[in-house]
């Protein structure tokens, strides 16, 4: 008997990013045939005395509709939930493959890079979380990976050759590692400094070697940089369809839930990213 897969959640509010979220999750549930459940949260902390929920039902309705147009055959529902937004989230998460929101609510300031909402969940979520910005859809063939070879970036690999595989894309897999600032004094070190940073993307290399075996179907692509992954990866996600990183790295202190790489990513990436947790 075929188990019948949890569905994808997608938050919404009424904001543009938010419809940028619906489209992004209303095709990965398709690609993953699963349904498509939207929701809005209505924290009645944060509401005037005797504001209706209409323009929570609205937000709703046109969130379905946007869905619906996109994907007529998707089965999709609607969900008006109570509580405070991001306790709410989670809980939505808990019973979801994965949850996706967009990157800046209506409450998000002008120059306001992500949202509260999505800082809120990023790192807490059991599975996966999307946050959709930048070019949403654009199906450019390429699934980029940060990795690591630590359980957060692990869990980040699976989850990129799985969505690489539905996608039928190449999986462009970015290990960087920032070299020491060039200097007088560095100059005599260039070659050791070369002959590390050798040694340290063939061990990456090793590491990845397994992956290449267990998904022979994927091409992949090894980017060895050396420099700070944030800008590597944010350079790679210009022609990316999404960008998949761990929650935390290897230099994360063990009480952070959401290292600076993944933080940093979901800053400045110019398309959609997921954060995965090692759970």
């Amino acid at each position: 008997m075929t188990e019948t897969p949890m569905p994808i959640v997608v938050g919404v509010d009424g904001s543009g990013s938010a419809l940028d979220a619906v489209d992004w999750a209303a095709d990965d549930a398709a690609r993953r045939r699963a349904e498509l459940r939207i929701v809005t949260v209505r924290d009645p902390d944060l509401a005037f005395p005797g504001q209706s929920d209409d323009a929570d039902r609205a937000s709703l309705a046109a969130a379905a509709a946007r869905a619906g147009e996109r994907l007529p055959d998707l089965t999709a529902t609607t969900e008006l939930l109570t509580g405070e937004v991001i306790g709410t989230l989670l809980e939505a998460a808990a019973a979801a493959q994965a949850v996706v929101i967009g990157h800046r609510g209506v409450g998000g300031f002008v120059g306001q890079l992500l949202g509260s909402v999505g800082l809120g969940l990023a790192g807490h979520t059991p599975g996966p979380l999307v946050v959709a910005r930048g070019r949403v859809g654009a199906d450019r063939g390429e699934i980029v990976a940060g990795f690591d070879g630590s359980p957060h970036s692990e869990a980040a690999m699976r989850y990129a050759f799985e969505a690489a595989r539905l996608r039928s894309a190449r999986l462009r897999v970015v290990y960087a590692w920032p070299m020491p600032v060039s200097s007088p004094l560095a100059f005599g070190y260039r070659g050791r400094l070369a002959g590390v940073f050798d040694d340290l993307a063939e061990s990456a290399a090793i590491r990845l070697a397994p992956w290449r075996e267990r998904n022979p179907d994927v091409e992949v692509i090894d980017d060895a940089i050396g420099g700070h992954p944030v800008p590597a990866l944010i350079a790679a996600s210009t022609a990316a369809d999404l960008v998949v990183v761990g929650s935390r790295g290897r230099r994360a202190f063990r009480a952070a839930v959401l290292g600076s790489v993944s933080h940093g990513v979901l800053l400045h990436a110019e398309c959609p990213v997921a954060v995965i947790g090692s759970r």
